[in-house]
């Protein structure tokens, strides 16, 4: 098994051709990050859920059946960008708050300023959420061509008003600008609009990455009353807007797709689409038959809703792929498929093959997470996984509400009661009913050990307190950067 005993913080790369390379041009990439959508709230797995563009997309594609995320939204994305898992760059507890000043360090190279070395054009649409307290955190400064999107973690749908730590300020920016023009527009219908200019007005001869983080479904829940309406039949209001906002996304990634379709890009492209974590049980999501919600390490939490769609690139297509694959494997496995490999040392393995083909999975166990400041770790070893202090606050199973019935009552259970460490058999047991801690110790101390190898490497999480020179009123009402 490798360990990582020390970081590598400066990633290379070497150019090659792979073989999914399409007549000698590197592919357009379209990687579509949907914000808190829950396990069961997709219409290829639960058909109660109005997703038909998604739907066709997936079903036609693969379906990635086993991938992995991080519990909450800034370690995802720090995944998707650098390859390397969350406690390797200080950004394993909780998420980055407007006011605080916390970000993914410079020194990491970011996927896109990587493939614009290989003639890529690289746009990023929707919530970035990586850090912005100074401007070289920032999209434009970490290799995106265009930014149009907003910095921090949510905001208002309609107002782009965000307010944190008792301050409040618009967040909405084409690249470093601050702009206005959309607003009061449905922030799915906004950005669905500028990602087709941008592929309308593309030269489809021109490598594309084009980055799509909605905002969608993470919390406000706002939705236009059309898509509200669509699930009348829910009585609790949280579930309907909820519902509603997912199909409101849909709707947006079918106008993406007709224009990838019009344009002749999707001769030669490779779509990814992920959730940043699992759902917010309390907040309207729905993760069942898994445990737990987002921010735990539950398998609600992590355990993400994936597929990956092509024309032409995949060889064994329809399906649904069982095979294990992590968020920091996306940047390897973007990576080749571009013609470029990672230097040794990231935490992440390219699964091109396994995503292409069909092939076995490159990896046989990952860290869901080790956060330092709450002294709680998951990992997963094989068919077995590891939890030390506890998984989160959400522990339960929430099934879905049946027609007419209040989905309302969702426990908040304190973790303080969780024993020291707990086991599952995750292969065999899915859902985490059955602890095995007391009855297979030989597993147990085998994966406790695994931990402590991991941990040697742990880099202390950010953790900074709120910063008063962060306020809005200093940037004309604006969070900004430039104040860390």
């Amino acid at each position: 098994m490798n360990v990582f005993p020390q970081l590598v913080v400066f990633v290379g790369v070497v150019c090659f051709c792979p073989p999914s390379c399409h007549g000698g041009k590197p592919p357009h990439i379209i990687f579509v990050v949907a914000d808190d959508l829950g396990w069961n709230d997709v219409g290829w797995r639960n058909p109660d859920i109005l997703t038909p563009n998604l739907d066709r997309y997936a079903r036609k594609g693969v379906i990635l059946n086993d991938s992995y995320v991080q519990p909450v939204c800034t370690p995802s994305r720090n995944c998707f960008m650098t390859g390397f898992y969350p406690f390797h760059t200080g950004m394993q507890h909780f998420v980055i708050l407007a006011s605080l000043p916390k970000f993914v360090p410079a020194k990491f190279t970011f996927l896109p300023q990587l493939l614009k070395k290989v003639g890529y054009k690289t746009h990023a649409i929707g919530k970035w959420h990586l850090g912005s307290c100074n401007w070289k955190y920032t999209p434009t400064y970490r290799g995106f061509d265009t930014f149009f999107g907003f910095h921090n973690g949510n905001q208002d749908y309609y107002s782009r008003m965000r307010a944190d730590d008792g301050f409040n300020g618009f967040d909405f920016r084409l690249n470093t600008s601050v702009f206005h023009a959309g607003d009061y527009v449905y922030s799915p219908t906004l950005y669905g609009a500028r990602a087709e200019q941008i592929i309308r007005s593309h030269d489809k001869d021109t490598p594309l990455y084009l980055y799509l983080p909605f905002q969608s479904v993470h919390e406000p829940l706002e939705v236009p009353k059309r898509f509200e309406d669509m699930y009348a039949h829910i009585q609790t209001k949280d579930r309907r807007v909820y519902c509603g906002m997912v199909s409101a996304l849909d709707e947006a990634f079918g106008r993406i797709a007709q224009a990838l379709e019009d344009t002749g890009i999707d001769d030669n492209m490779l779509l990814v689409f992920t959730t940043d974590n699992g759902g917010p049980t309390y907040r309207g999501a729905n993760n069942w038959p898994l445990r737990g919600a987002k921010a735990t390490t539950w398998q609600g939490g992590t355990r993400g809703s994936a597929f990956v769609y092509s024309k032409t690139l995949l060889s064994k297509t329809a399906y649904i792929n069982n095979e294990m694959i992590h968020a920091v494997d996306w940047f390897p496995t973007l990576l080749e498929l571009a013609g470029l490999q990672p230097e040794p040392g990231i935490d992440g393995v390219s699964q091109l093959q396994t995503i292409i083909n069909g092939a076995p999975s490159n990896r046989t166990e990952f860290v869901y997470n080790i956060d330092d400041v709450t002294n709680s770790s998951a990992i997963r070893y094989g068919d077995y996984k590891l939890i030390q202090g506890g998984a989160g606050s959400y522990n339960g199973w929430y099934p879905p509400p049946k027609s007419g019935e209040n989905y309302s009552k969702i426990v908040n259970e304190d973790e303080t009661k969780a024993p020291a460490y707990m086991l599952f058999n995750v292969k065999e047991d899915p859902t985490e009913h059955h602890d095995l801690s007391q009855t297979q110790p030989e597993v147990l101390q085998r994966l406790k050990q695994r931990l402590q190898e991991w941990m040697t490497s742990l880099v202390p999480a950010q953790n900074p307190k709120p910063d008063p020179k962060s306020n809005p009123k200093y940037y004309g009402g604006n969070w900004s950067p430039g104040w860390c």
